[in-house]
């Protein structure tokens, strides 16, 4: 048995107004369950739309699990220069507040992103995934983690 359960997210950044207001109380139940299994690393790619969700959602459970991690695998140090306002307040915030840093590249390649998502789920037990897409990187994401043996939830799917 591991010594340390780790469990990384994907999802797509374009999520509609119904999913956003659904998702928080599911990430919330789903982290839970988590935990209490044994989950204390959780890691995030620190895009816009769920990997902001589950960061943010992660950062509100340490305060109930203070022995949880969020550690950040980001893709290259300028991913925000084209963000508005709000994303890059909210990007700030989620680094300030996480545990471990990790950028795959200095400067953005064309790939950065799949090597940042090969690196969060490697080595992982675990995968939350918000996908209803066939094809882009969550989709990518999460086939490779459903190859290395990761048992997934994507909350997509859940009612």
């Amino acid at each position: 048995m591991a010594s340390e359960y780790i469990c990384c997210f994907t999802g797509h950044r374009n999520i509609d107004a119904h999913e956003s207001a659904r998702l928080p109380d599911v990430l919330d139940g789903v982290v839970d369950k988590l935990c209490e299994s044994g989950v204390t690393v959780f890691r995030t790619g620190g895009a816009i739309g769920f990997d902001t969700l589950a960061a943010l959602k992660v950062i509100d459970k340490k305060q109930k699990y203070p022995h949880i991690k969020l550690h950040l695998f980001l893709p290259c140090k300028n991913q925000t220069a084209k963000w508005n306002g709000y994303n890059m307040q909210a990007y700030e915030f989620i680094i300030n507040n996480a545990d471990e840093v990790t950028y795959t590249s200095e400067e953005y390649t064309k790939w950065c992103m799949l090597q940042r998502d090969r690196r969060m789920v490697d080595g992982a037990q675990f995968c939350v995934a918000y996908c209803y897409k066939s094809s882009g990187g969550t989709a990518y994401t999460l086939d490779y983690a459903k190859k290395q043996g990761l048992r997934v939830i994507n909350i997509a799917t859940m009612t």
